[in-house]
């Protein structure tokens, strides 16, 4: 199961801020299990502490902000990013400055920063936004489809009348693997046609081609591009860092096209205000075994994390003390595929249980199963979590696709039909 995260120790950065152009020092420092990501104001009295989350984010042009008046904080997206790829849930980020050091321009020395203070776990069960529904969301120019899926993942496209940018798209599963080696270094990057507007409006003070990629009408001035799609792989960090205004871990598919930082803070208070309304039921294993004729050894559901109208989403704890290991590759434990699917098949008796007036007095009877694909080996210590969603009903007879995943990753899917009975 996953776990919290923080740091071992404090760790420092400095430099001067992005459009504030003012030097600001920025210190990560190691947090309780459940204080969540803290920003504090060590320059001002009292320390004042902002929470890292939507409902303090303020409309602000070409940054993230959060607060207003004098304990306002500018431009967090990059430290967020780091903060969010690394799945570091426990955090105070103290700043002797209203704006953090914009360093390269990029997420990378935050990265590095955390991962020299050393990631270490905390106690407590990790939060997560979840959807049950897409999301959709247009802001202007910008366009966002949030889809429901086991772990958070982002595909971004941006267009540029620009002989280096033009239309790019990228598209990634946020790990912290894949932010460091994919995402981190990728650098905010700006026009020189727009400099004197931009710093009218007393905004990048503290820009330079040391900071930021800086385009002229036909490529690169001052610097050389980390990638050919730099551009469009900056924008998904800047994704990274304002959904981590969620203030938990996100597990969606976020399709989003020229985003920007207000219209993905707006999608993030949809995502929000949505998880909220429909808090999906959990059910106990006492529950559980109410609805199901089966017990030990042949009862293979251990939860339901969810539970509604036409989905639900169970778990089955996988342990070395399970029976079939004594026979089954004993030298070499792997769960039989035969008893995933049985396992994913009594989480969907569950949710077509759900459909009937007296559940107790019936039974779920498989009548089909079709399209069944093993992805990965379940092997003891898994935890394999079932989503299963209603696609049919007619009558009593339900067809069904389900997919398990250990650890966010596919280790078996099935399309199931069955058919509900009196006992």
């Amino acid at each position: 199961m996953s776990v919290r995260h923080s740091i071992s120790e404090r760790v420092t950065l400095e430099g001067i801020g992005l459009h504030l152009g003012r030097m600001c020092r920025l210190t990560f420092v190691p947090a309780s299990g459940g204080t969540g990501v803290v920003f504090r104001r060590t320059d001002l009295p009292g320390s004042p502490e902002v929470p890292a989350t939507v409902d303090q984010a303020v409309v602000s042009e070409r940054r993230t902000q959060l607060a207003n008046g004098e304990g306002a904080l500018h431009t967090v997206e990059h430290v967020l990013a780091a903060v969010a790829g690394l799945e570091v849930d426990d955090l105070v980020i103290e700043m002797d400055a209203a704006e953090p050091p914009i360093l390269d321009g990029s997420s990378a020395l935050y990265a590095q920063a955390l991962t020299r203070a050393g990631i270490q776990d905390r106690p407590g069960a990790v939060e997560y936004l979840e959807l049950s529904r897409q999301v959709s969301l247009r802001d202007g120019a910008s366009e966002y489809v949030a889809y429901p899926a086991p772990d958070l993942q982002v595909k971004v496209t941006i267009e540029f009348p620009h002989p280096l940018i033009g239309r790019q798209t990228c598209e990634y599963r946020i790990t912290g693997e894949t932010f460091n080696r994919e995402l981190a270094r990728a650098r905010t990057f700006g026009f020189v046609h727009e400099v004197e507007l931009l710093r009218g409006k007393g905004l990048i003070q503290g820009a330079s081609t040391h900071n930021a990629v800086v385009l002229d009408e036909s490529g690169v001035v001052g610097a050389e591009l980390r990638w050919p799609d730099e551009f469009v792989r900056h924008k998904a960090l800047d994704c990274v860092g304002d959904l981590a205004l969620a203030g938990k871990r996100v597990r969606a598919r976020v399709v989003a096209v020229r985003p920007s930082h207000r219209g993905t803070v707006m999608l993030v208070r949809e995502m929000v205000k949505l998880a909220a309304k429909e808090r999906p039921r959990m059910m106990s294993i006492e529950e559980i075994m109410r609805a199901l004729p089966h017990r030990y050894p042949f009862l293979l559901v251990d939860r339901i994390l969810e539970i509604e109208e036409k989905r639900i989403v169970g778990l089955k704890n996988v342990t070395i003390n399970e029976p079939f290991f004594q026979g089954h590759f004993p030298g070499h434990p792997i769960m039989p595929g035969v008893l995933i699917i049985e396992s994913m098949a009594q989480v969907g008796g569950m949710l077509l249980m759900g459909t009937v007036a007296d559940p107790e007095s019936k039974v779920v009877y498989f009548m089909s199963l079709d399209n069944v694909k093993f992805r990965k080996p379940v092997k003891p210590g898994d935890q394999i979590r079932f989503e299963i969603d209603m696609q049919q009903m007619r009558g009593r007879i339900c067809k069904m696709r389900g997919v398990g995943y250990v650890d966010g990753e596919v280790v078996a899917e099935a399309e199931m039909v069955a058919m509900v009975r009196d006992r």
